[in-house]
């Protein structure tokens, strides 16, 4: 009898002992991930997963971010604007928003005939020539101006395009010194460290810290960008001079400048996936803020995507090069993504709602 006792009292105390040592163990990991994923000063995860309790803002607080996006003066241009500011205006006061105001920064020079419908700040082009055909550079020079000239009362700015839509009502993303930025799968600066290094040395830092990134969709704080700016803009300018930058990065030459412009000045971003979708790539708007519609969507009218080919059904902005797109364009057919009929949809209830849409 007395033996049994001691054999059930033996299993007891191993069972007890199991349920100790895993919780001790599990505490002991918690601890250990915590201290490795959280400090007191900066990020050592990747933050797509979730936002550190030390970065999260108290419930109830705002911190409104200013909406700039550069422009020229080209219809190509002025039709994505109006489209991107109908529905800036429609989700600013929407249940979650942290929108603040708008301008386009035009970067043509003179004004045009919107400066009346989007507010507007006028900045000047490079010296001709010196963007040797790639517009693009222009945004880094027009922000360096803008924000040397212009009243800004946000504390954030989000550096947005003119083919972005947004879908959802964007809060501030951004935390404090760190910015919320978008990853780009074609950003690559582990892959290209050669060419990296010839504007981040070994000095500053690992390659890993430049971020996949463009400067957009980025939410920035006023400060942070008004010292990378500068530094963006002679990056920019300094790859498009040397040729074997300008062959490799080609169209995406002006988001890498951004990328090592911040990473030089030690300004890392916390990547957002959520932040936007590219249909077609991207199946579902779901709870993303931003449409990006560079690319063009192109299917056959079975539902299925033909891309490279010119569909029997297609929307691609860069049909509309020299001037906006028709009201209420066809749907697609059936079993074409859902992102790809909301964009339309979208489109169409802009093109619907903003007066002489057919005169631009």
């Amino acid at each position: 009898m007395a033996r049994k006792n001691f054999s059930c009292s033996s299993t007891l105390f191993l069972v007890l002992l199991a349920v100790g040592s895993f919780f001790a163990t599990y505490n002991l990991l918690t601890m250990a991930v915590h201290y490795k994923t959280v400090n007191s000063q900066g990020l050592s995860y990747d933050p797509i997963v979730e936002m550190p309790d030390n970065m999260k803002r108290p419930r109830g607080t705002k911190a409104l971010f200013h909406v700039a996006l550069t422009a020229t003066d080209a219809p190509y241009s002025k039709w994505q604007c109006r489209i991107m500011y109908y529905w800036y205006k429609k989700t600013k006061e929407m249940a979650g928003s942290e929108m603040g105001k708008f301008t386009r920064i035009l970067h043509s020079g003179n004004p045009d005939n919107l400066m009346d419908e989007i507010p507007t700040f006028v900045v000047d082009p490079l010296p001709s020539g010196l963007d040797r055909g790639y517009v693009v550079l222009n945004r880094p020079w027009a922000f360096v101006q803008w924000l040397e000239r212009a009243t800004i009362e946000e504390e954030y700015i989000l550096m947005a395009e003119p083919d972005h839509i947004f879908v959802n009502p964007l809060p501030n993303l951004a935390r404090g010194e760190f910015p919320a930025g978008f990853p780009f799968f074609y950003i690559k600066p582990a892959e290209n460290e050669k060419i990296i290094r010839k504007y981040f040395p070994k000095e500053s830092g690992p390659v890993t810290n430049v971020d996949p990134i463009g400067n957009s969709p980025v939410i920035i704080r006023k400060d942070l960008l008004e010292k990378i700016a500068p530094t963006w803009m002679n990056v920019s300018l300094k790859m498009k001079d040397d040729p074997e930058t300008d062959k490799t990065f080609g169209w995406v030459l002006e988001m890498y400048a951004y990328a090592v412009a911040s990473a030089l000045h030690g300004v890392q971003h916390i990547l957002r996936k959520d932040f936007m979708l590219q249909p077609p790539w991207d199946l579902e708007t779901g709870k993303r803020f931003i449409i990006h519609y560079t690319y063009g969507c192109d299917y056959n009218m079975k539902g299925e995507l033909t891309y490279g080919k010119i569909g029997e059904w297609r929307f691609d902005k860069r049909s509309h090069l020299s001037g906006p797109p028709p009201k209420n364009i066809s749907l697609p057919p059936p079993g074409v993504p859902e992102s790809v009929v909301t964009l339309v949809k979208m489109v169409n209830e802009a093109t619907a709602n903003i007066p002489k849409w057919d005169t631009e």
